[in-house]
């Protein structure tokens, strides 16, 4: 299994990471989405129903559902602290998937524990 440092490492390649300031969305449940992001500096918190469910840190992936099939967010997503994210499209998560399989797995495992998580909490 790669582990949540080698995942990043592949958003960390990616050009024009974007920069999001404390407080400001990054992406609101029930919207439609093109990416998904890796955190490489700072934290998000993520959102369902206006209530925080769950905050990552820098090294963490978010944004996945709507690269493998999921039509919207599933939830909000906002910078708790000023924060660097990469971000990848469906073309890149492709390639990244097809260059390194085992980085497929991290995502989808990622995405499975989340889903299971917030399914819990809400």
């Amino acid at each position: 299994m790669l582990s949540p440092v080698f995942t990043i490492a592949i958003f960390q390649k990616q050009p024009n990471p974007q920069v999001f300031s404390a407080g400001q969305v990054i992406f609101e449940e029930g919207q439609p989405g093109d990416f998904m992001y890796g955190i490489v500096e700072g934290s998000v918190d993520l959102l369902v129903n206006g209530k925080v469910v769950e905050t990552i840190e820098a090294g963490e992936i978010f944004g996945t559902g709507v690269l493998v099939g999921v039509k919207n967010r599933t939830y909000t997503a906002i910078a708790k602290t000023d924060c660097q994210l990469a971000f990848l499209d469906e073309k890149r998560f492709l390639f990244a998937v097809q260059e390194t399989p085992m980085f497929a797995l991290n995502v989808l495992r990622n995405y499975a524990e989340r889903l299971s998580r917030l399914q819990h909490l809400v």
